[in-house]
């Protein structure tokens, strides 16, 4: 089994974008993959291709516009406002239904075409925000049905599965990218870059674990 390349489901945020680099510390050849899923703020797959462009990282970008048509939420439509706080019950109304499912199998052919094994993403369960696949046993259970679905063996690693985003920030710090990670990536749901709008779920986590991360480890 060929472990030198590794094809990570890259957003532009910056979870994947920390994935990003960690993988270009651990495998020879990296290729990142995006998806349009007729997402309210193009930006992010503009940030993606920057962030790639800048850093000699091939990519691609996959049509998943279906997605959007299927789960209607307030990641893709203009007129459903996005939860500034988590509802007592249920997921919030910026998950995807099916996302990371489509995603990581779309990305499994993808990988098998090109002879790769390993599928990285920025999964965590430790900050998954309510979102069922962020979980640890969903991505173990789609790795073998991955594996039964193509008679072929993946390996999908998830660097920051057991740990916060202090400790995300910390992984970015070791490895040389925080202005990366600060400057260039895109996390905010209402499409804002770097610092983001301060004020949805996403600028929240991320603004938390930057002084957490100060805090604890400077």
């Amino acid at each position: 089994m060929n472990r030198e390349k590794a094809v990570v489901v890259f957003s532009g945020g910056q979870d994947s974008t920390t994935c990003l680099f960690w993988a270009k510390k651990h495998f020879k050849e990296v290729i990142a993959l995006s998806f349009d899923y007729n997402q309210k703020h193009r930006l992010e797959l503009e940030c993606a291709k920057d962030i790639c462009d800048r850093h000699g990282v091939e990519f691609h970008i996959l049509n998943m516009d279906l997605l959007s048509q299927l789960a209607p939420n307030s990641l893709t439509r203009k007129d459903i406002a996005v939860d500034k706080n988590a509802p007592k019950q249920g997921t919030p109304n910026t998950f995807v239904d099916g996302r990371n499912l489509l995603f990581l199998t779309f990305a499994a052919v993808f990988a098998k075409q090109r002879d790769i094994h390993v599928l990285i993403t920025g999964v965590s369960q430790s900050d998954f925000s309510g979102y069922p696949d962020c979980r640890d046993v969903f991505i173990k259970s789609l790795n073998v049905t991955l594996d039964l679905s193509m008679d072929y063996s993946f390996d999908i690693m998830t660097p920051l599965m057991w740990i916060n985003k202090a400790e995300t920030w910390k992984m970015a710090h070791e490895l040389g990218v925080m202005d990366v990670i600060k400057e260039e990536t895109l996390t905010c749901y209402n499409g804002i870059k770097g610092k983001g709008c301060g004020a949805c779920p996403a600028c929240k986590l991320r603004e938390k674990g930057y002084q957490e991360f100060q805090e604890e480890y400077l």
